[in-house]
């Protein structure tokens, strides 16, 4: 079983005390108990059906759709079913499921209270529309919010990530696909209240079905890209064994700069990917060249300087990486003309070339390699500082320095200490970095 800290448990008791509060005023409830039966047995099919395609959130219309129907301790219970019974493959399980049971309970209840209060129950019985769709929002907002601060305070507490961290963007991210399930829950709520009944509600969920088959399809994709990518990495660790790991430590160093510049998500992925696969020319080079010892001739080097080229042609067709090839063909550039494999200057470097081109530099000097010893972190930074402006695009420098200042560096050993071999001559960048 894996180990979870104390204080995670002691949250997760806390909120599963919280759900039970909410649920003890069920006896004095009037209720219809066989909507709540067939709203329960809905959100475990839907939970049961989720798990075996592995995505998340299907279960959410059914969840909405009972806290626009029902008393909050009723649409509380609602979510308990589907939570406890769901297959998890991550231990502990039980810790999981009970995690998962109460968060849905405690987030239904408040959003079937807000709803209440706001007068939504009286406006779906009525089909009264547009005003039925001012109470619901303002249900799906609280619901929302309560998910999102439960699991930041559960990301804080098991994983031990900084408070501030574990709640950034949670609630943003979350908001747009949780409307979408709630306007679809409101959708079931009006026609099950509807003289058709529940059967037509049900038909609401058929096209979000569709729509999840869609997102479960964009995430095999993305699985599998994954896996490419990480085929890639391991056959060039693989060649050059005297920089393993180096190609994921440049990808997180570029997501750093990527963040401190302010980019969106989606672009801060493609640079860590134009990190993790800058070097992945490599394995056209003969790996004699890159395991030599002693300093590479003319001729040597001219030939390992054709393996951006290489790289560029191998993920050229990969769609997915967007600027992330440029990155890969460009991130030896310098920004006064003296790179390769073009001798682009200043802004004719891409700026995905440039963000990589730091922190490969960065990650080389803070390793250890067969050659040498690895400087330290601030060595390094003062030695990109020096280069800033000839070699480094000083933007790019500035802002992994500020990254670095937040939240550190921990750079792993890339070659095993006690089989490192006796140090050899290095060729050297003019910037006294081998890369």
């Amino acid at each position: 079983m894996e180990a979870v800290p104390a204080r995670a448990r002691a949250f997760v008791a806390c909120v599963a005390v919280a759900a039970l509060l909410c649920l003890l005023p069920l006896p004095a409830v009037r209720t219809p108990w066989w909507e709540v039966a067939l709203l329960a047995a809905l959100s475990a099919g839907c939970e049961q059906a989720a798990a075996r395609r592995r995505f998340a959130g299907t279960i959410y219309p059914v969840l909405l759709a009972g806290a626009f129907l029902l008393p909050p301790p009723a649409a509380a219970l609602v979510a308990l079913p589907g939570a406890l019974l769901s297959p998890v493959e991550q231990r502990p399980r039980g810790l999981r499921r009970l995690w998962r049971a109460a968060q849905l309970a405690v987030g239904v209840w408040a959003a079937a209270r807000v709803h209440g209060a706001t007068g939504g129950r009286d406006a779906v019985v009525a089909s009264d529309f547009p005003y039925a769709l001012v109470p619901a929002g303002v249900a799906v907002l609280v619901f929302c919010l309560v998910l999102s601060l439960l699991d930041g305070g559960i990301l804080a507490l098991a994983e031990r990530i900084p408070v501030r961290r574990a709640w950034r963007g949670l609630f943003l991210r979350s908001l747009a696909p949780v409307a979408v399930h709630g306007l679809a829950g409101l959708m079931m709520a009006v026609l099950w209240r509807s003289p058709y009944g529940p059967v037509a509600a049900l038909l609401v969920l058929l096209p979000m079905c569709v729509s999840w088959w869609v997102f479960a399809q964009y995430h095999r994709e993305r699985a599998a890209h994954q896996a490419t990518i990480r085929a890639l990495v391991q056959a060039v660790d693989i060649k050059d064994e005297y920089t393993r790991g180096h190609s994921e430590r440049v990808g997180q160093a570029s997501m750093m700069i990527a963040r401190e510049l302010g980019m969106d998500d989606a672009r801060i992925e493609v640079l860590r990917f134009a990190g993790i696969l800058h070097d992945v020319g490599k394995l056209g080079v003969p790996t004699r060249l890159l395991r030599k010892d002693g300093p590479l001739t003319p001729q040597e080097r001219r030939i390992i300087e054709l393996h951006p080229e290489y790289g560029h042609e191998m993920v050229r067709g990969i769609s997915f990486l967007g600027e992330a090839r440029a990155a890969v063909l460009h991130h030896h550039e310098r920004l006064d003309g003296s790179g390769y494999p073009y001798g682009l200057t200043g802004g004719q470097i891409p700026e995905s070339a440039r963000v990589v081109a730091v922190a490969d530099a960065f990650d080389a000097m803070t390793s250890t390699r067969s050659y040498r010893r690895a400087r330290p972190v601030g060595a390094a930074l003062e030695e990109l500082e020096r280069c800033a402006g000839s070699q480094f695009d000083p933007r790019m420098v500035t802002a992994l320095v500020r990254a670095l200042s937040r939240h550190g560096w921990h750079p792993a050993v890339t070659a095993d200490e006690p089989g490192v071999p006796r140090p050899r001559p290095a060729v050297t960048g003019r910037s006294g970095v081998r890369r």
